[in-house]
Formats: structure tokens, C-alpha cells, sequence
């Protein structure tokens, strides 16, 4: 008998004295079992945050933030579960198939609700979103001091904390790796959560078969094993079915061609009654067949009719081939160079046969070199001069695209540009992203000794606005002689006309690497439109 202490004081001994009865004799293969389990279950969480931020990012933009997001709420759940878990008490190895279980459930089925919820509204794609970071983290912590407890008494504590540890370390550098690399190019999203909820269900059936002597209704653990099993394998099946539907639900037009590459996830639509073909890439489009000509005319040609030479010209975006399409209209071009990171997109526009048409196969002209590399590491490296550099890269939404708009790139590319040289870059919309776009121009302008900027109406997009600069002051363009469907001399000189609303803000700074302003400047302007556009719908 204890005097002076409450039964409430003597229960945590007891746990703990029950729990080190029970496993103090653990076998050496039930041993090796649940360290296995360790350093895949950390490989499993790790995939389930990545496949959550990258949906996050694929459907709202802006990956940076919502990776942080996605980490920050992760890490904060995993704390409540490494809290909740000291409450378990009983049959530790029970608890931990059962949390096993569960998060392949809901792990596995977590980026198809996300997909599904979008559709609806951001709000209640946000709120799903954060349900089911709070309940994944939440099981993956209470995994691992679970498998501690079970592991300490036969070990001693600090042998067990520190296989623990390292091998919840190893499992997660394991997923973080094979996410970019194999399951997501490998299996996208969809089938990547399906398939990862499979490895939680192998946990947890190789826990029931090697630790049954530890459980007490085994063909009731191993029933419920299989159901989930069944339910995941069944998804995992469907999978494509399950993409074809989700995207349809994401994009008007019927979806004709797919393929999530390691850089990015690219879609081709078709409206057959409009005759319209749209590529998308991460869900922001990149062209309408309807009104491309207008953005790729306004794109290529005033600043090829600069004065000077242009025999030598590189491409630096542009892999669906619409640019150089417009290019080779110039009989005087001898070589074009087109850089682009992605050989999935160039294969695209050199093989895919919708986009060949539109393209007029220009991807496969033998003045045209394609090159798969990234463009900031092709420019840095000494080579050929060119006398026009077109610049058809995406909007400044993430800082690894921002780095392309920098005094640094920019200061590279005059390097490898000859003395009579010039540039154009698309610069987003001076409407919709008018900070983005005159920062663009003020970047151009203090690396070159010319710069021009002007704005078309591309109803795709609607308004669009371009950057010519050049190595000297002469930007006067020459008549547009080649055959065109919307430019010509008088357009251009229109779109020279910037209206009061879409004018250059004063004080604006220089893009540089080392103050990357611009990422900046292009969130306030689209959270700035989205407020907008709230009010008025």
C-alpha cells in the first residue's frame, strides 16, 4: 500500500510498467519489422505533405506559398499527434495499425477530394485542404512515439530514440526524393496518393501478420486490412479514369492529351465545334488556337523588323514551336536556337499531330536546334551571338521564373547578344499585372540603351503587353512585309498608346536576383485582381 499518493499519480507507472511487461520480449524479427515500419511510414508522410502542396500549387498558383502553408500546418498537426498519442494506452501495436489504417484512407484519397473540391469554390478547397493536412499530420504523429513506446522497453531508451530517429530521417529523404523523381512523372497525383495509402496498408498487414501474437481479434485486423486494401487497389486501378474525370471537371473543352512531366503537368483541350485547341501549363493557359496569332505576330514581329541583321536568333520559352512558326516567315534567319526546359513540351510541339498543324511543323525545320536545359545555365555558358533573342517565358508566378526577368539574366543575355542585337519580352497583362509588367520594363531598362514597351488585346488572356530593348536607341520598326493576320505597321504604332489606367506607376525598382521584387509585385497584382473581381461577380 502507497500512502499519500492518488490513484490519478500512480496510473502513468502503471502504463508504462504494462507496456514494458508486454514488450520487453519482443522478438529480433518483430524488432526489424517495426524499425522497417519506421522509415516507411516517415516516407509516407513526407509524400502525403508533397502531393498535397503540389495539388495546392497546381490549382491555386503560387507553389512557394503554398508549400510553406502546407509545411507549416503539417509540422503543427504532427506536434498535436505526437501530443495526443501519450492518451493511447493498452495494445500500443493495435493503436498503431489501426492510425496505419486510417491514414492510408485518408491519405490515399486525399489529392481526388482535392480535385473534386476545387470545381465548387477556392473557399471550399481551402477549408478541405487544411482538414486534411490537420488530420494527415495529426496521424503521422502519433505514429512514431507509438512505435517508440513499443520499442523502448526491449531496447532502453536511448538505443530506441535514436534508431527511431534516424530511421524516421532516412524514410523521409527516401520520399522527398522518389516524389519528384519517380512517383509523381511515374504515376501523377491521383495514383501517387492511391499507391502511397497501398505501401500505409502494407505497414499495416505486415504488423498483423508478424506481431498477431500481440492482438487480440486478428482475423478482424486482417479483414479490415483488406477492405482497405480493396478500396485503394480499386482506386489505383481506375486511376487514369479518375485523372480524365478530375481534369474534365477542371477545364471547359474535353481533354485530347496529358502527361505530367517532372517540370510540370500539361494539358491539351479541344473544342470541336470551335476548332479550338488550348495547352495548358499547371492549369494556366498558354494559348488559344482562336486568337494565338495575335499574341505570337505581336511577340515576334516588330522586333524583328528592327533595323539590322537578324540571321541568328534563339527562343527561350515557346516549346509548342507558335514563335518560331512566326520566325521562319524570314527567309534572311539562318539558325534559330529554342531553349526549353521541359523535352516533353518540344516533343509536343514536334510531334503531337493538332499542334504540328498549328505549328506548320516549324520544330522540325533544319534551322531550328532545340535544346532541354534551363535557360538561366544555357545563357551563363560562351557561345554563338545572336541578333534577336525572343523571350517567351511564363508569368512571373514562382521566384524560379522571376530569376528570368533579373538584371542578372538580362546582363547575361546583352553578353551573348552582337553590337546591333535586340530583344522582346512577353511582360504579363499592364492591366491585370501592372506593377509585374512596368517592372519588367524598368529591369530591361537599365541593362540596355533602348527599350520600348506596347499592349495588345488577346482575348484569351485579354490585355497583353510586351518589352522590345535593344543594345542601341534605334527601336524605329520597318514595314511588316511578311505575311500576317492581325500585326502590321499601324497596330503596332496603336499599341505603343498606353491609357492612364495602365500607365507606369512611379518608383518602381529593378528585378535582381539578390531583391527579387518582381514575384512580389506579381502576387499583390493577382491578389489585387481577385479582390477585384470578387466585388464586381
Amino acid at each position: 500500500m502507497v500512502v499519500g499518493v492518488t490513484k490519478s499519480e500512480t496510473k502513468p507507472q502503471d502504463d508504462a510498467d504494462s507496456e514494458a511487461i508486454l514488450y520487453q520480449d519482443l522478438p529480433s524479427t518483430q524488432t526489424f519489422v517495426l524499425l522497417v515500419s519506421i522509415a516507411i511510414v516517415a516516407l509516407c508522410g513526407i509524400v502525403y505533405e508533397l502531393i498535397i502542396g503540389t495539388v495546392s500549387s497546381y490549382l491555386l498558383g503560387n507553389s512557394i506559398y503554398q508549400f510553406s502553408l502546407t509545411i507549416g500546418f503539417f509540422m503543427f498537426a504532427m506536434g498535436i499527434g505526437s501530443y495526443l498519442s501519450k492518451f493511447l494506452v493498452g495494445n500500443l501495436i493495435k493503436n498503431f495499425i489501426y492510425v496505419e489504417i486510417i491514414l492510408a484512407v485518408v491519405g490515399g484519397v486525399c489529392s481526388l477530394a482535392l480535385f473534386f473540391a476545387f470545381p465548387f469554390s477556392p473557399g471550399l478547397y481551402r477549408a478541405i485542404m487544411f482538414a486534411f493536412i490537420l488530420v494527415i499530420g495529426t496521424l503521422v504523429g502519433l505514429e512514431i512515439p507509438l512505435l517508440t513506446r513499443i520499442l523502448v522497453p526491449r531496447s532502453g531508451t536511448r538505443r530506441s530514440i535514436a534508431n527511431v530517429m534516424s530511421l524516421d530521417y532516412v524514410g523521409a529523404l527516401i520520399g522527398s526524393v522518389a516524389f519528384p523523381l519517380m512517383l509523381l512523372p511515374g504515376l501523377g497525383l491521383l495514383r501517387s496518393s492511391f499507391a502511397i495509402g497501398l505501401i500505409n496498408i502494407f505497414v499495416a498487414f505486415l504488423s498483423v501478420i508478424f506481431l498477431r501474437q500481440y492482438l487480440p481479434n486478428v482475423k478482424r485486423m486482417l479483414a479490415i486490412v483488406a477492405g482497405a486494401f480493396l478500396l485503394l487497389a480499386g482506386l489505383t486501378l481506375a486511376g487514369d479514369r479518375l485523372t480524365s474525370f478530375a481534369q474534365q471537371h477542371l477545364f471547359f473543352d474535353k481533354i485530347i492529351w496529358q502527361k505530367q512531366t517532372p517540370y510540370q503537368k500539361l494539358v491539351v483541350t479541344r473544342d470541336w465545334k470551335r476548332k479550338d485547341l488550348r495547352l495548358f501549363i499547371d492549369g494556366h493557359i498558354q494559348f488559344s488556337q482562336i486568337d494565338e496569332h495575335r499574341y505570337h505576330e505581336a511577340l515576334v514581329h516588330p522586333v524583328m523588323n528592327l533595323s539590322g541583321k537578324a540571321e541568328n536568333v534563339l527562343v527561350m520559352g515557346g516549346g509548342d514551336g507558335l514563335a518560331v512558326r512566326e520566325l521562319l516567315k524570314y527567309s534572311n534567319i539562318k539558325h534559330i536556337d529554342l531553349v526549353d526546359l521541359d523535352p516533353d513540351m518540344t516533343d509536343l510541339g514536334k510531334q503531337f499531330a493538332p499542334l504540328v498543324r498549328l505549328n506548320k511543323a516549324s520544330l522540325r525545320d533544319p534551322r531550328v536546334h532545340i535544346y532541354n536545359e534551363d535557360a538561366f545555365i544555357f545563357i551563363r555558358r560562351k557561345g554563338r551571338l545572336y541578333d534577336r533573342v525572343i523571350l517567351d517565358f511564363p508569368d512571373p508566378h514562382n521566384e524560379a521564373i522571376a530569376k528570368l526577368y533579373s538584371l542578372e539574366f538580362y546582363t547575361m543575355l546583352s553578353r551573348r547578344m552582337s553590337q546591333n542585337g535586340a530583344l522582346v519580352s512577353q511582360s504579363s497583362s499592364p492591366f491585370f499585372a501592372r506593377k509585374t509588367f512596368w517592372a519588367i520594363q524598368t529591369t530591361l531598362a537599365k541593362v540596355f540603351a533602348g527599350s520600348r514597351s506596347y499592349q495588345i488585346s488577346v482575348p484569351a488572356f485579354g490585355l497583353w503587353g510586351f518589352n522590345i530593348a535593344r543594345k542601341n536607341q534605334n527601336l524605329a520598326v520597318d514595314n511588316i512585309e511578311v505575311k500576317t493576320r492581325f500585326i502590321s505597321n499601324r497596330a503596332y504604332e496603336a499599341a505603343l498608346v498606353f491609357s492612364k489606367d495602365i500607365s507606369k506607376p512611379a518608383g518602381l525598382s529593378a528585378n535582381s536576383i539578390f531583391e527579387p521584387i518582381l514575384y512580389q509585385f506579381y502576387l499583390n497584382d493577382m491578389q489585387g485582381n481577385n479582390s477585384v473581381l470578387d466585388e464586381v461577380f
